[in-house]
């Protein structure tokens, strides 16, 4: 279902704008769709035919997407989330009052790294979908952030994702930086996401500063220099005011070199950039491994030292086998998932070191 499907049911049983508004804002808030203030009921502001209708609507709604299991971790809890159809999804419920969410089901981007893209794209996530994986983790954890970089490449479902991106910054109530759009780096992003009403932050995968390299581990990704992505990229950042979070994968003896480091200082010094980097969530189904703690800790001062402005985060899913795109394969070859490790201690999503921008 998309969200023009809902918004003509309403209009057939009589809603004006201002009730379809009123309803959607009640749904993406995690409430009752006749939710009013405190002293107003229902029966003040919603025509007859949607009161009698609102348990149908509510159930429409809830078909969209359902959790199939939690999966909780030191990192946040993994969701499989199954969509009406039976296909299923990831989602993350992060630290800090964040989510993560999924823009496809598969990816035809290919990251010889990652799980989702192995068997292609299946088909687009509707705005609808991703709204109700927002909806499920308001349901689980305040949130006041939403990042669009689970399964999937959002810029393959630009329209969709714009969609969803723009109730969640009005009838949603999240602040505009607080909605992240992730990609590989496409030219309609740049082009189209500064000419929206609520402008998201950005995050851009790079993973390596070497062409070649890039072209081998992202290989349908449109065919952009390391050197042409970040200067369009820091356009956008200098037009939104908004960082750009550049996303670097670590693989063992792939990408966590003392020369990548240095082509990071050549690409980001000066721009108004955060380089995260994420120790790659080592899985069976692929020959990557993840580096050693103190190496990543090695990277992260070396770049520090030399102005850049970088976190290192947990890559999620590490203790429960639930890497992106990991809970979905095993969920559908039938293959257990490792059970959760109770907390030792409060997470956190990052540690930050902060250098020059």
């Amino acid at each position: 279902m998309q969200l023009a499907e809902f918004r003509e049911r309403l209009r057939a049983l009589g809603a004006k704008p201002a009730h379809e508004e009123r309803m959607l804002r009640a749904w993406l808030q995690a409430r009752p769709l006749d939710s009013g203030t405190r002293r107003q009921a229902a029966e003040n502001f919603l025509p007859l035919a949607i009161r009698e209708a609102l348990p149908a609507l509510t159930e429409q709604l809830a078909a969209l997407a359902r959790v199939v299991s939690e999966h909780p971790g030191d990192d946040g809890t993994r969701l499989l989330v199954e969509l009406a159809d039976g296909q299923t999804v990831e989602s993350v419920l992060l630290p800090r009052d964040g989510v993560c969410i999924s823009t496809q089901i598969g990816c035809a981007v290919g990251c010889t790294f990652c799980m989702t893209g192995r068997d292609g794209l299946l088909r687009q996530v509707g705005s609808a979908e991703m709204l109700a994986q927002v909806v499920l983790a308001r349901q689980r954890q305040p949130l006041r952030r939403v990042v669009f970089m689970g399964m999937g490449e959002p810029s393959h479902n630009l329209d969709n994702v714009l969609e969803a991106i723009n109730l969640l910054g009005t009838a949603g109530g999240f602040g505009h930086k607080n909605l992240v759009f992730s990609t590989v780096g496409d030219p309609r992003v740049f082009e189209r996401l500064p000419q929206q009403h609520v402008v998201p932050a950005l995050a851009l995968s790079l993973h390596t500063t070497d062409g070649e390299l890039r072209a081998r581990l992202l290989p349908k990704a449109p065919r952009m220099a390391p050197e042409e992505l970040v200067e369009q990229a820091e356009i956008y950042a200098r037009q939104t005011g908004y960082p750009i979070q550049y996303q670097w994968t670590l693989l063992a003896g792939v990408n966590d070199s003392v020369e990548e480091m240095d082509g990071i200082v050549r690409l980001l010094a000066g721009k108004y950039a955060i380089m995260n980097l994420i120790p790659y969530n080592t899985t069976a189904a692929l020959d990557f491994q993840r580096p050693a703690n103190d190496r990543v800790t090695e990277l992260a001062h070396y770049l520090h030292a030399r102005g850049i402005r970088v976190t290192v985060r947990r890559s999620a899913g590490q203790d429960v086998d639930g890497g992106c795109g990991q809970l979905r394969a095993r969920s559908r070859d039938g293959s257990p998932v490792a059970p959760p490790r109770r907390r030792s201690r409060p997470s956190a999503d990052a540690v930050e070191m902060t250098g020059g921008k």
